[in-house]
């Protein structure tokens, strides 16, 4: 069985200028794809074991709303915000008991897409409320997922079909 990594990077936060980093709140727009990020996994029917965020407002923000959907209560740890890599990774994973847990996170760039590229080679352009999902098995971790809000808000709200 093969654990998977789920990367929700935070929503749209309002401008650097506006105040102290650690401080950005989530704009409306945020707190929308935040929302809907969550609807879609939920849609998707992905089941997490665990929810890890950034302790920076506006990624605990994100994982806050996103979580509502997910039935998973968000936990905040400090290495998700600043130092976040590939090694930070198996620690999270490794805190699971299951073989095939999947684990949601929520944080930032540029250090998501770095984790992304140094797991399964693959470069993507991770956008704010994008998610990345990735699978780690014995063999080579490989990228099973890469959705932008606008396929997140398809998918969370789906037209009904005759």
């Amino acid at each position: 069985m093969a654990q998977q990594l789920w990367l929700l990077r935070h929503g749209e936060a309002v401008p650097h200028e506006s105040k102290p980093d650690e401080e950005r709140e989530l704009t409306p727009r945020g707190e929308r794809q935040s929302d809907v990020a969550g609807q879609a996994l939920a849609q998707l029917g992905l089941e997490f074991a665990a929810c890890y965020t950034s302790p920076l407002v506006r990624a605990v923000g994100t994982a806050a709303l996103a979580c509502r959907a997910l039935n998973v209560e968000p936990q905040e740890r400090d290495p998700v915000g600043k130092g976040f890599d590939a090694v930070v990774v198996r620690q999270l994973l490794l805190e699971q008991e299951e073989d095939d847990a999947r684990v949601l996170v929520v944080g930032h760039n540029p250090s998501f897409e770095q984790v992304v590229y140094d797991l399964t080679g693959a470069r993507v352009d991770l956008k704010k409320g994008g998610v990345a999902g990735i699978r780690l098995g014995d063999g080579p971790a490989e990228l099973i997922a890469l959705l932008r809000p606008k396929e997140l808000e398809a998918i969370a709200a789906p037209t009904e079909r005759d």
